[in-house]
């Protein structure tokens, strides 16, 4: 290739530039937006709780004893599959990115052999109860702040107690449910 074919690309690329930073700056000239003072939507919320702030027995559901009274363990065992990519639940089963969760209802948390707990849920003493796994399963991070699981929770408290009457079905251990009140 000789110069002249060379200067013929570099005169191609500098007039792209040109006619780009051309258009940027009459668009520039053209078009004036208009910046809010505060961005986005504010979204009213009505509180919904009695006079003494706390949620009365119709808004907040039926109780984790009922739930588990109702509950179902096969159907537990199909909402573990969202929990398969992360756990495994057959005795002495694997660890994965989660735990082997194999017997683990009123366990200690964060002793499971082999593996690394977060510093969260290791400092988090306590043995994992029926409402524990609730609690955590609805919403792991904000039952155990810092924890490495990256899971969202489960939102219908039936999906939860299905999900903990099977995990109450894996191991030796026959827990008695919670007694309903």
């Amino acid at each position: 290739m000789d110069s002249f074919e060379l200067n013929k690309f570099i005169g191609a690329f500098l007039f792209c530039l040109l006619i780009t930073v051309g258009l940027v700056n009459l668009s520039g000239i053209l078009v004036h937006p208009t910046i809010p003072d505060q961005p986005g939507y504010v979204i009213e919320v009505a509180e919904s709780s009695d006079a003494d702030g706390d949620a009365t027995e119709e808004e907040a559901g039926p109780s984790l004893a009922v739930l588990l009274s109702e509950g179902d363990a096969a159907k537990g065992e199909k909402v573990a599959k969202k929990c398969a990519s992360c756990h495994s639940f057959e005795e002495g089963g694997p660890n994965k990115v989660g735990p082997n969760l194999y017997g683990v209802l009123m366990n200690a948390r964060g002793v499971h052999s082999d593996f690394a707990y977060s510093d969260a849920l290791k400092s988090h003493p306590g043995e994992w109860t029926y409402e524990d796994l609730d609690h955590f399963l609805a919403n792991p991070k904000g039952f155990i702040q810092g924890t490495k699981m990256a899971f969202a929770g489960l939102k219908k408290p039936g999906d939860r107690a299905d999900l903990i009457l099977y995990l109450r079905s894996l191991g030796d251990q026959d827990v008695p449910l919670p007694a309903a009140e």
